[in-house]
């Protein structure tokens, strides 16, 4: 008897999931990875790729995806490596950012087996750099908790060290002398 696995992915992904962390950005408030990655990833040209959701608008509502406006694009551009020089290497359209829902309704348009094989990395790695942010977000609220924790002893720790200069600097009172007295008339 055989049996059959639902894995639909191979042992060894075709991507490193940190490459496609890596191009996930945060525009507006969230998380998106932009047409030419996707396309790059799915192994179609960017072209295709937004020929696809064209033919299917009614998939993709404002929330699965955008157009980047021109000082977004200048901004991406400042942070990615230097453009290459060429006739017809970059595209003259601002790019489409798709959002993780986006991103899903990408395999139901791109019906390759490359697709549905991307599209569950890219899932996986939307989840994982969702985990990580609240690992980040708990550290960094402890940190702040020990930060007001060494403030309020560092408080303390002043007022204590300036009552001890206040004793030291204080006259000291005349004592009586420790010891045996002689008595005198004896």
């Amino acid at each position: 008897m055989q049996v059959r696995t639902t894995n639909t992915l191979p042992s060894a992904a075709p991507v490193p999931l940190e490459l496609i962390e890596r191009q996930i950005f945060v525009i507006r408030g969230q998380k998106v990875m932009l047409d030419r990655d996707l396309a790059e990833l799915y192994q179609v040209a960017t072209k295709v790729l937004n020929q696809a959701v064209r033919r299917h608008l009614n998939r993709f509502p404002e929330d699965f995806m955008f157009q980047l406006t021109g000082e977004e694009t200048s901004c991406l551009r400042s942070q990615t490596v230097t453009l290459d020089s060429g006739r017809g290497r970059h595209s003259k359209f601002a790019p489409t950012a798709f959002t993780e829902l986006g991103v899903a309704m990408l395999s139901s348009v791109l019906r390759s087996q490359r697709a549905v094989q991307m599209n569950i990395l890219i899932m996986r790695a939307f989840v994982r750099l969702r985990e990580v942010l609240a690992t980040h977000k708990d550290l960094a609220r402890k940190i702040d908790e020990m930060d007001i924790t060494q403030k309020r002893h560092g408080s303390i720790i002043v007022a204590v060290v300036e009552e001890i200069k206040k004793l030291k600097a204080a006259p000291k009172p005349p004592g009586r002398r420790i010891g045996f007295v002689r008595d005198q008339n004896a």
